[in-house]
């Protein structure tokens, strides 16, 4: 299943990759569920990013590794691919572009899941949709501050 969702930003591309770091990650966080940053090494080939969901009743360990990054001066972008995931997921790979634009930049969250079934990855779209559209607003806030 794939999700993507862009978010035009009015600060340039350069400024916006700067500030991918571990206070974003935190803020980006959704109200639910709890999570819990066990890892942050980076945006960069190599770096692991290892947190633990708390959904209440139960906690799921989710790592992921940058497997590429790349930029050109004014376009970037990281991949990041989940190798430990929640029980309810198979797959996971996240490109996060953040392109210049003549307003700014754009954010675009391009991700790709799979939960074992066709049937079970339907079911789960709309709340993948739900937390990575709730970005926006705060991507947004987070940029207007800077």
């Amino acid at each position: 299943m794939k999700i993507r969702i862009e978010t035009k930003l009015n600060a340039s591309s350069k400024n916006v990759y700067a500030q991918f770091n571990e206070q974003l990650f935190t803020a980006l966080n959704p109200p639910f569920p709890k999570v819990d940053l066990k890892r942050f090494d980076g945006s960069k080939t190599g770096d692991i990013v290892s947190l633990q969901l708390n959904f209440l009743v139960f906690k799921q360990d989710w790592t992921s590794e940058i497997i590429e990054d790349n930029s050109n001066g004014s376009d970037y972008y990281f991949i990041d691919k989940g190798i430990k995931l929640p029980f309810f997921l198979s797959f996971w790979i996240h490109r996060h572009e953040i392109n210049s634009s003549q307003e700014g930049s754009t954010i675009v969250d391009d991700i790709e899941y799979k939960t074992g079934t066709l049937m079970t990855d339907l079911l789960m779209y709309p709340a993948m949709y739900f937390q990575f559209s709730a970005r926006k607003p705060i991507y947004k806030k987070y940029f207007d501050q800077k």
